[in-house]
């Protein structure tokens, strides 16, 4: 006899802005076996309005604000929404209400925040509680990160990586969010965009062992550094560096490439929304590029994990450890920069190497996954 299948999670939108439009909604619409919306809510009414219009959820579930919301019987979990500085309290609510919680990113907007998130998710033992981080689910960089685990470039010895855009006001984007521009959380930018950097370096080199970083302060569009250079040392052995820019002034375009340099081998990881590429070189001066086109499943296996910890008890990727762990190399990196000096940074607790998400149930990276994933070989040699 077939096991019962299991109802889907009945799952409350706390905030219905930008991050659900764009993100979190077109995953949830291709999970409906796992995921049913049955109450949403959002400080605008406008929001309100716009979130029925676009999904088809009945604006009768509709609720008048959060406290509303956790109140219903007919939630089980809820997804956190909002900007920055109101994400920990609005968790706290939602973890006093019983609910399991889906919370954005970062896990605080500063050190000591980002302790009160490890203290928060202690005291709820009982109540799966994560923090989005797309990063540690995209197929091209768990695809990486198998290939360094099986040894493909030898040891990783070096990390590269400069990433520079122009960041100004643009109508419907998140950088028009008037709590984006003027930042009440420390870091701006490095902390609200930058820390997913920081989880493709920690999902790929490892966690890191000390840090030197500086930052510079040139775009009168937000009220925070716009630049952070960092020279980072793992707790592997390799070293690195990391810069990011975010100029007021155009700039040209950049391939913004990570690259990993091993004793055998070079990875190359490059591309964007449309197309993400991960290249591999080996000592016989040869390549090989796997093209990942069509959706990169970053949103949707993060809610996919998220809802295999609340149905099956499966640990789930994206714990607040690992998120308040990239929280605090932002943290570091300003400290750093205003001390003018290389400095340690502490293990979080629960946190250690970023596990290698996979499918439940599955041996395989991309096991029932939507999505195009192309391979070819080419030579450089002269």
């Amino acid at each position: 006899m077939a096991a019962p299948a299991i109802p889907p999670i009945r799952l409350g939108l706390i905030g219905t802005g930008l991050a659900v439009e764009k993100l979190h909604w077109p995953a949830l619409r291709g999970l409906a076996d796992r995921y049913v919306v049955t109450a949403f809510t959002d400080s605008a009414a406008e929001q309100r309005r716009r979130f029925a219009g676009y999904s088809g959820v009945d604006p009768a579930r509709a609720a008048a604000d959060r406290a509303a919301l956790l109140a219903r019987d007919d939630v089980d979990a809820v997804l956190i929404s909002v900007p920055i500085p109101h994400l920990y309290e609005v968790a706290c609510d939602a973890l006093a209400a019983g609910k399991d919680v889906f919370c954005e990113k970062p896990a605080g907007g500063d050190a000591e925040q980002a302790a009160a998130f490890l203290a928060l998710a202690a005291g709820h033992p009982d109540r799966t509680f994560v923090v989005g981080e797309n990063f540690f689910y995209r197929d091209d960089l768990r695809y990486a990160r198998a290939l360094l685990d099986s040894g493909a470039i030898g040891r990783p010895h070096l990390m590269a990586w400069r990433h520079a855009g122009q960041s100004v006001p643009r109508p419907g984007g998140f950088t028009s969010t008037p709590w984006r521009q003027r930042p009440q959380y420390r870091g701006g930018v490095h902390l609200d965009f930058g820390v997913h950097h920081i989880a493709q370096i920690r999902l790929l080199c490892g966690d890191i062992a000390r840090l030197h970083g500086a930052v510079q302060a040139a775009n009168s569009t937000i009220d925070a550094p716009s630049d952070l250079a960092l020279t980072l040392v793992f707790t592997g052995g390799a070293i690195g560096n990391y810069t990011a820019s975010f100029p007021e002034i155009p700039v040209p375009p950049e391939p913004n490439e990570m690259r990993l340099y091993g004793t055998e081998g070079v990875l190359v990881l490059a591309g964007d929304e449309s197309e993400r590429r991960v290249t591999r070189s080996s000592p016989d001066a040869t390549t090989h590029t796997t093209v990942f086109r069509g959706s990169d499943n970053g949103y949707r296996a993060e809610l996919v994990d998220f809802a295999d910890a609340v149905q099956f008890g499966v640990r789930p990727v994206g714990s607040v450890a690992q998120s308040v762990a990239n929280t605090m190399v932002v943290q570091r990196a300003l400290d750093s920069a205003e001390q003018a000096a290389a400095l340690a940074l502490d293990p979080v607790p629960g946190a250690g190497p970023v596990p290698l998400w996979r499918p439940r149930g599955s041996t395989g990276l991309f096991d029932g996954l939507p999505g195009q994933r192309i391979s070819s070989t080419a030579s450089f040699a002269a």
